[in-house]
């Protein structure tokens, strides 16, 4: 089949894709490490859930989301690293640093992955050579523990596949030219955003690979499968043509935390919520945001959702306001708690409250929230904090998101 349709463009999307990155900034960071089976678990336990694993521990079959007892079976002398935030952090903005050194239009999607788009760029180099050399600067910079994979195409969807076809320390190419022979290669759940429930709707449909997905008509998608225009948009994006290219916007703000102990008292339960509610308050304000829902949920040990939640007729932004609301309806939680959870909803940009203007005691709130801020700003998150939530600090620690670099 012609490749009739196909952005024929020379390939100036690069996707850049940290290998195991917090495993291997670990491994960089403590040499007795390399070589070695490492997985790093956001709490010291054997039964955690594995955040990320080396290519050592994957190579002996864990894999993310496993529990660490089961993954040491599998990997003996398996190695649990508790997750260290501020070395990630640093790691992401030399990343961060070096992609922009080749391009103003750099967009991180993650804390280890992100792409860079030459169109606007007056560069004489090919982007292969451009590959290279940030694997090489990677190495230099940062250390030689760190690899990275590179995939480079004409849009962003073909660059993040490129990206994932030889890892780790892949560098390839997708363009018209090979489209079709990649697309062969793959299995249609290797394409990103195409899991269980969307690879059952293909099938039903008849599509079974991605060269189905890539030859089945237009109308077919946008009208039965994905009855929206997903389906126009797939139908480009798997052509090469670009429909990701924006921004999305910060919906909600939120956190959870699974107890560490199943025989908390509810007060102490209640402290560990309050210490969400500061989380949550402060990354909403680091967004200059406000909020106006609230949403409240619990998961018991005998795996049963519950939740609360409520909409509010003014917006609200401090600690305390959140914490309150919170609270009052945490109130009709069910009892044998796992795990809690929290997230504010509707927001929208904070413009002063206007409402402050005229209540004296939403001003003062006001003013206390934005000093505490500035000293945690300056010194660090929760250096000062509720005095109820002191005791939780230990247990409640902030970690690391994957999927958001809002907040670095």
């Amino acid at each position: 089949m012609s490749n009739s349709g196909y952005n024929p463009e020379q390939p100036m999307i690069m996707h850049v894709d940290l290998n195991s990155a917090f495993a291997s900034i670990e491994q960089q960071s403590r040499p007795l490490l390399r070589g070695k089976p490492v997985a790093i678990v956001n709490r010291r336990t054997e039964h955690t859930a594995i955040v990320t694993a080396s290519y050592e521990a994957k190579a002996r079959g864990v894999k993310v989301g496993m529990k660490f007892k089961e993954a040491a079976l599998l990997a003996p002398g398996l190695i649990g690293i508790e997750s260290d935030p501020d070395k990630y952090k640093f790691v992401y903005r030399k990343l961060l640093a070096i992609m922009s050194d080749y391009s103003p239009d750099v967009v991180m999607k993650s804390i280890d992955e992100g792409h860079i788009d030459f169109h606007k760029t007056v560069n004489q180099r090919q982007l292969v050579e451009i590959g290279y050399e940030i694997k090489r600067r990677l190495r230099e910079e940062i250390g030689i523990a760190i690899r990275c994979n590179i995939g480079i195409g004409p849009n962003r969807f073909l660059a993040k596949t490129a990206a994932g076809l030889h890892k780790p320390d892949g560098l390839d190419i997708i363009n018209a030219g090979n489209l079709r022979e990649t697309y062969a290669a793959m299995k249609l759940t290797d394409l990103t955003g195409i899991a269980g429930h969307m690879q059952q709707r293909l099938n039903a449909v008849g599509i079974f690979t991605p060269l189905e997905f890539l030859d089945a008509d237009r109308l077919v998608l946008q009208k039965i499968v994905f009855k929206s225009i997903c389906g126009e948009q797939w139908y480009k994006r798997l052509r090469g043509w670009e429909v990701d290219d924006y921004l999305s916007t910060t919906k909600r703000v939120g956190r959870q935390y699974v107890l560490e102990d199943r025989n908390l008292k509810h007060s102490e339960i209640l402290a560990r919520l309050h210490n969400l509610c500061e989380s949550v308050g402060y990354r909403l304000r680091k967004q200059n945001k406000v909020a106006r829902g609230i949403y409240v949920y619990v998961k018991t040990d005998e795996h049963k959702y519950w939740h609360s939640c409520k909409m509010c007729q003014l917006p609200f932004y401090s600690d305390a306001t959140i914490n309150t609301l919170a609270q009052q309806l945490f109130f009709k939680a069910p009892s044998g708690i796992r795990e809690i959870g929290m997230h504010v909803y509707g927001l929208s940009d904070n413009d002063d409250i206007q409402i402050n203007l005229f209540n004296d005691q939403l001003m003062r709130e006001q003013h206390l929230t934005d000093a505490i801020d500035g000293i945690n700003k300056r010194f660090g998150e929760r250096t000062v904090h509720s005095a109820n939530t002191l005791k939780t600090s230990k247990e409640v620690k902030v970690k690391i998101p994957f999927g958001s670099t809002r907040y670095l």
